[in-house]
């Protein structure tokens, strides 16, 4: 039996453990990357390793998230991510450079090799053949010191595409139409690879574009293989002689497969305030539109703003829609400078955004009141966009085009135009200056006072007393967790970034907590289904263990989400009976008698104090992650003669 993408990705980097589903292993990472708002505590941990290099083959570090300069913290974390970096061996690529996903496509993918990043969108360089995934800051941190990189054995789901897009339907709608298929839910534990005839048919940008939302999914990555496609592109990135050939087998076994018909695909909509909440554009109804934004990590490319441009050439946007176009990458904006598309863009009545994540991570562009934003992002959750009440929906570049010109959600095929074609540049702009390679010399480390030292959180009590800090429902994103947005200036800062935690969905919950310890009591999170959904944020993680939170009780919980849980020391629990879901309440006192043991079994047993009942969980934790736990975190253990350590 031959092997597919995943099985000859983790075979050739494989450390320990059995490639069998289910089974933690253990994988050698070749590269990480890193964004400012996560970066700063990655590399604050790694320096609290004590290890003088990275040891990967290549890590980078990016500034993309925190733009705006409007005090002295965001300014003084990107000075300390410069000098960090010069000091360990990093690269760090400046603000205005691009998006780090964006960027790493372009300029440091690599055909079979293996990606960690924090940042849940890291999976984008699966188009090349890259097993790329996201994680928490400190499991790069680890990687970067030589660690290997730990995950469950997943199963693998072959997508096969079919023929060929019509014209106006897109690489966007298909990744829409999975999503609206597979939802944000129960897809944990799962790679997708994506093959059949019609992947022929998509350039790399169009595949990254499947790759980056599969985040969305839920999946540990997507795979596209690396072929003549792949060869063209990285030919023209002036980096041919970094492209290899990688395919699966032609009898690759694989767990499930899904086929799609690409002529059936339609311009898709993703509704608020989920991006599985799918339809038709035709189908969604009419929706007069007040703002509409291209870029993100998503749909940034050369491609997407040359459609954009086409589209838009000698027209103007409508009245009433605010119109805003980023370019996800210096080298993008550089080439539609030069031909003359960004002239089209602003002449259509366009603002042009700074190459950054901006809007699609809530840093500016937000919506009016109660207003409708089209976007070519990934996420529409509730609030990310910084406007409680707005709705946001996702879309292609060409639905976003058709609908600011119409001023209404618009299915761009309306429009009674031809459908713009633009091919992969035979070279595109390569200017890496902006780039910073570390310097052969040492480098003094600048530490600004926004800068606090990542904490170490204590092993976890024996007996363990705790008081429900709050009730969730489904589907609790990080966003809800911890903001993205203009908080992400105190990423380096744990006691002040604390402050925000649930902050928009009880503002209270920080002081409980708080309170919760005056009382020599811990706290415990209790949620539904799907837990920690979205971005791979730590802060989520860390922030709560910071304010004394030991276990998370929910009825389901994210991947990446989980390891974070683990690595800070918080009890990752799933209620065995929904029922017990529902009678649990805020306030509740609960109790885990004898810890140490109760850790050496998949279930355990807590004692409901205020309600006079016990009732069962389970957890899927392996030794080393008990390890961990018991520990209170791993960045306690590093360094100790624990094998958990690397």
């Amino acid at each position: 039996m031959g092997l597919n993408l995943l099985e000859k990705l983790v075979k050739t980097h494989l450390v320990s453990g059995e490639m069998r589903i289910g089974a933690e292993i253990s994988i050698s990472i070749d590269q990480t990357l890193t964004e400012d708002p996560l970066g700063t505590m990655a590399y604050l941990q790694f320096e609290a390793m004590g290890v003088p290099k990275v040891k990967t083959r290549l890590s980078v570090s990016y500034v993309d998230h925190c733009m705006l300069q409007e005090g002295f913290e965001n300014p003084d974390d990107h000075r300390y991510l410069q000098t960090v970096a010069a000091k360990h061996g990093i690269l760090f690529s400046k603000p205005g450079n691009g998006i780090c996903h964006q960027v790493h496509l372009e300029r440091f993918s690599s055909p079979g090799e293996t990606l960690i990043g924090a940042d849940s969108h890291t999976p984008t360089c699966g188009a090349v053949g890259m097993l790329a995934m996201g994680a928490g800051g400190l499991d790069v941190a680890v990687a970067m010191a030589g660690g290997a990189f730990y995950l469950s054995y997943p199963t693998v789901v072959r997508i096969n595409l079919h023929g060929q897009l019509k014209p106006w339907s897109t690489a966007k709608d298909v990744i829409l139409e999975i999503l609206g298929r597979l939802t944000t839910k129960g897809n944990v534990g799962k790679v997708i690879e994506f093959g059949g005839e019609g992947i022929e048919t998509l350039s790399v940008p169009e595949r990254s574009t499947l790759t980056n939302m599969g985040a969305e999914l839920g999946v540990t990555t997507s795979i596209f293989p690396s072929d003549e496609i792949t060869r063209q592109f990285f030919t023209a990135q002036g980096r041919e002689e970094q492209w290899r050939e990688f395919l699966p087998d032609a009898d690759a076994r694989y767990d499930e497969t899904i086929d799609i018909d690409l002529q059936t695909i339609e311009p898709n909509v993703a509704l608020p305030h989920s991006p599985d909440n799918v339809c038709k554009v035709r189908e969604a109804g009419f929706l007069k539109v007040d703002q509409v934004l291209i870029g993100s990590c998503t749909n940034s490319s050369y491609r997407d703003l040359m459609i954009a441009a086409r589209m838009l050439k000698g027209k103007k946007v409508h009245p009433d829609v605010s119109f805003g176009v980023a370019a996800g990458s210096r080298q993008v904006l550089r080439m539609i400078a030069e031909n003359g598309a960004l002239n089209d863009i602003i002449d259509s009545g366009a603002r042009i955004l700074e190459t950054s994540c901006g809007f699609c991570a809530g840093y500016g562009q937000a919506p009016q009141s109660g207003g409708v934003s089209i976007r070519t992002n990934n996420r529409n959750f509730e609030g990310r966009s910084g406007t409680k009440d707005a709705k946001v929906y996702l879309v292609s570049p060409e639905v976003a085009v058709a609908s600011a010109l119409t001023g209404q959600l618009t299915d761009p095929s309306d429009l009674n135009i031809d459908h713009p074609i633009v091919p992969v540049p035979e070279r595109f702009y390569i200017d890496d200056s902006m780039v910073i390679w570390p310097p052969a010399d040492g480098v003094e480390v600048y530490r600004g006072p926004n800068i606090s030292d990542p904490p170490h959180p204590t092993p976890l009590p024996e007996n363990l007393l705790a008081g429900v800090a709050i009730k969730l429902g489904d589907k609790i994103t990080t966003d809800h967790i911890i903001p993205a947005g203009p908080v992400s200036r105190y990423r380096s800062n744990i006691p002040k970034s604390s402050d925000f935690i649930f902050h928009k969905v009880d503002p209270l919950f920080a002081e409980r907590c708080k309170d919760y310890k005056k009382k020599g009591m811990a706290s415990v999170i209790v949620a539904g289904l799907s837990y920690g959904q979205g971005s791979s944020r730590e802060h989520a993680a860390l922030c709560p263990s910071y304010l004394g939170v030991r276990a998370v009780i929910a009825r389901s919980i994210e991947r990446i989400h989980m390891a974070n849980l683990v690595n800070f020391g918080i009890l990752p629990l799933i209620f065995n009976d929904p029922q017990d879901y529902e009678k649990m309440q805020p306030g509740d006192e609960l109790c885990v008698e004898n810890t140490s043991q109760a850790l050496n079994n998949p279930t355990m047993q807590i004692k409901n104090l205020s309600r006079g009942y016990m009732f069962e969980v389970s957890f899927s934790l392996t030794p080393r992650q008990v390890a961990i736990i018991r520990g209170g975190g791993l960045l306690s253990l590093y360094g100790s003669d624990s094998p958990i350590a690397m």
